[in-house]
Parts: C-alpha cells; sequence; structure tokens
C-alpha cells in the first residue's frame, strides 16, 4: 500500500491532543521543581502556540481553621506571591519570548485541583514538578495520580 492513500474516510472530528497541545496546564506551589516544570511548560507552550495555564490550588487545611490559624489569608498571600514572581518574569522575558499565559487558583488537595483545572480548562498536557517529599514514595506522588488517572499526557519534570 502505497504511504500517501488511506482508507477513503478522514476522521469526522477533531481528537483532543492529537494534533499537539493547544492548552499546557503547569501545576506551580513554589517549590524549586514547580518551577522547573513552569520553564519547561512556558518553552513547550511557546514553541506549540499553546496556552499556558499557570494553576496553584490552595490548599484547604480544616485542622488548622480549627486550631484559629488564618489559612484562607496565607493561601491567598502564596497565590498573590507566586503571580507577583510569574508576572515579573514574563516582563523580563516580552520582547524575547512571546506566549499566551494565565494564572488560576483552585482550591482543595494539590491532585484534585490539578484534575479539576485539567478538566475545565480543557488540558491537553498537564506538567508537574516531581515530588519533593520522601513519603510519596509510599502514598504516590500528584505526579504519579495524574499519570494513573490517564486522561492527558502527563510529564514529570525533576
Amino acid at each position: 500500500m502505497n504511504e500517501d492513500t488511506h482508507n477513503g474516510s478522514l476522521p469526522t472530528g477533531f481528537e483532543r491532543g492529537t494534533d499537539g497541545p493547544k492548552v499546557i496546564v503547569v501545576g506551580v506551589d513554589g517549590s524549586d521543581t514547580s518551577w522547573r516544570a513552569a520553564a519547561y511548560a512556558a518553552g513547550l507552550a511557546r514553541r506549540q502556540n499553546a496556552l499556558l495555564a499557570i494553576v496553584y490550588v490552595q490548599p484547604v487545611l480544616a485542622g488548622s481553621a480549627a486550631l484559629g490559624a488564618p489559612v484562607a489569608e496565607m493561601t491567598e498571600e502564596v497565590a498573590g506571591e507566586l503571580l507577583a514572581e510569574i508576572r515579573e518574569t514574563a516582563e523580563q522575558l516580552r520582547g524575547v519570548f512571546e506566549m499566551r499565559w494565565r494564572f488560576h487558583t483552585f482550591r482543595g488537595d494539590p491532585y484534585a485541583g490539578l484534575v479539576r483545572a485539567a478538566d475545565e480548562l480543557k488540558a491537553d498536557a498537564v506538567i508537574v514538578g516531581a515530588s519533593e517529599q520522601a513519603g510519596h514514595r509510599i502514598i504516590g506522588s500528584v505526579a504519579v495520580r495524574l499519570v494513573k488517572a490517564g486522561r492527558w499526557p502527563v510529564t514529570v519534570v525533576p
């Protein structure tokens, strides 16, 4: 069979993830690995002309709230600091690398928050940093759980 021939029918609809990513979700939490993941995702988004959705999942810590700690204010502050760092970096790169990006915050545990973000934003790819916590080898890291979900291509950046 000649390589240029096909069975006579063309695909009837667009299938997500088959034509290169158009929306790339990257999880950031301020850790070194999440910043490396963001840098990798930014390069991929720039090369693919994709939208980079930078996602911070604000943890909901019911126990801390019961103890009187201002958890909501603290996580809002972290989100603000992350956004400020991202904007500063984007401004430094303006004119050198142009790309489309948006910052999103979700609430919940990191895995559930990233799943929700990827679903709502119709992600074609999810990029996260490798866990820096030793306990994740036993219970499974966010990255491993995202891979096991099997819903998007997942890249784990060391």
